[in-house]
């Protein structure tokens, strides 16, 4: 798939079907945008976990914060990543050992790597790169 630009059917497919996204690198700083992404999806309606295990154990935003993508008591829809992208393809690994696939692994903003998509396209998992769901939501509104 050509990562450089997504069909706005393609993204909003995945907004209106996903429900359940873990935010992985999710803060407690109300000033970073993996907080505010959180505060919007929840807002929207989907089921936010966060992700972080600097963090575990915490609140974001009324969500106990999780360690671990394998911590994670229930299936998962999408996993939205605010990880450096050198942290990408360990993650998917992670991503990859987990009893039920998630559906969507969506990378934020400057967030790509090309190989960690392939090998999650290969496993059947949707993969966006470079977008943020806060931003394409709005966007895509009519659509959704």
């Amino acid at each position: 798939m050509n990562h450089d630009q997504y069909d706005d059917g393609y993204l909003a497919d995945i907004l209106k079907t996903v429900k359940t996204v873990a935010v992985v690198g999710a803060s407690i700083n109300p000033s970073r945008p993996s907080h505010g992404v959180s505060a919007f999806l929840l807002a929207k309606g989907y089921h936010v976990i966060p992700v972080n295990p600097g963090q575990a154990g915490k609140v974001i935003l009324g969500q106990t914060v999780i360690g671990h993508l394998a911590d994670i008591a229930e299936p998962i829809d999408m996993v939205d990543v605010f990880r450096a992208s050198a942290h990408v393809g360990a993650l998917v690994d992670e991503v990859l050992a987990l009893e039920k696939l998630p559906k969507v692994l969506w990378m934020q903003l400057g967030v790509r790597d090309d190989a960690a998509a392939a090998k999650a396209e290969a496993a059947g998992i949707r993969v966006v790169m470079n977008r943020c769901p806060a931003m394409e939501y709005p966007r895509l509104r009519s659509h959704l």
